[in-house]
């Protein structure tokens, strides 16, 4: 029987959100060659997936008005999942111009938040999301839908899993989504909670992509990454140095951290296809793109076994025992 947390190979696959979601959320607005290069080094490191950005009105978020240009403009890795929100039919024309792979859908499983962020019904929503899915069909392009406050809404409070569940059955069973994500959207998932989703999910769709997408609002991250992992998911978004975050919890950090979580799950015997060098080597960039340090840590502190010399004192004194012959 394998320990605790043994991995033992299992593969988790490492979707990368920092593009899109991450940057979305910064007060400076990242160069369009910036970010290109920012997605090249990422398509490098191994991850299944990279959201590369928005196809939304730059008045809403001017940080992304570049998507097009950008997606034209990366090196295509093959077996690299190149995706990006489309929220509406004519981001999704301006998507598939762009060749993108596979097109992103938001709605929101509270109905609070889904007036607040899209200014409409949840079935306004649903009704506006099965054309853009249609078109998809007709582009032969792949469909997720990411389901916002599966775990919690900040101005309703729980969220219940059978509305959540239902919702999922429509997107998968009526709009033939090949995908669906469950968004932790302010932080307010707890692992408890994570692992009856996921079953739940799990024993209604076994074979549907599931995605978790995690906050870490509340330092809660990672915990809910290896619940999740033990309900049987191994699918997980996460964003480059911990970069992102939500209007609706002002001052929380941001999306859980890809280097941190990876460097996690290696240590524990799973298997995430990611370099974690170059992911790294990806990280170090951020704080000069964006002017701000990040919250991710292992930038900061270092892989486990990053080892240190000895203080110069102690270095000079082992030498002159080892002269002395002691």
């Amino acid at each position: 029987m394998n320990a605790p947390w043994d991995g033992a190979g299992r593969r988790i696959h490492m979707q990368e959100v920092g593009p899109r979601d991450g940057l979305q959320a910064q007060c400076v607005f990242v160069p369009t060659a910036q970010k290109i290069a920012l997605v090249d080094a990422l398509s490098r490191t191994g991850v299944a997936k990279i959201e590369v950005s928005a196809f939304v009105s730059p008045a809403a978020i001017p940080a992304l008005a570049d998507a097009a240009v950008v997606m034209r403009g990366i090196e295509r890795v093959p077996g690299v999942v190149y995706t990006a929100l489309a929220p509406n039919l004519r981001g999704a024309e301006r998507a598939i111009e762009a060749r993108t792979d596979e097109l992103n859908l938001v709605m929101s499983a509270s109905a609070s938040h889904n007036l607040a962020n899209l200014r409409m019904t949840r079935e306004r929503s649903f009704a506006a999301l099965s054309a853009v899915s249609a078109l998809a069909r007709q582009a032969a392009r792949g469909v997720n839908v990411s389901l916002s406050c599966a775990f919690g809404c900040p101005m309703e409070g729980e969220v219940p899993a059978a509305g959540v569940l239902d919702w999922c059955g429509r997107f998968i069973e009526e709009l033939g989504a090949r995908g669906v994500t469950l968004c932790d959207t302010t932080g307010m998932a707890h692992p408890g909670q994570v692992v009856g989703l996921v079953r739940a999910f799990r024993r209604r769709w076994p074979v549907a992509e599931l995605t978790l997408h995690f906050h870490n609002t509340r330092g809660m991250g990672l915990a809910n990454v290896l619940a999740a992992i033990d309900a049987g998911a191994d699918r997980f978004d996460a964003s480059l140095g911990g970069i992102g975050g939500c209007p609706y919890a002002p001052g929380a950090t941001g999306n859980v951290c890809s280097e941190d979580i990876v460097h996690a799950l290696e240590l524990m015997g799973f298997r995430t296809g990611v370099d974690l060098a170059l992911l790294l080597a990806a990280a170090r960039r951020l704080p000069a793109l964006l002017g701000q340090d990040i919250p991710g840590q292992l930038v900061k502190a270092g892989r486990r076994l990053d080892l240190h010399p000895l203080p110069p004192s102690l270095t000079d004194t082992a030498q002159r025992a080892s002269a002395c012959g002691l």
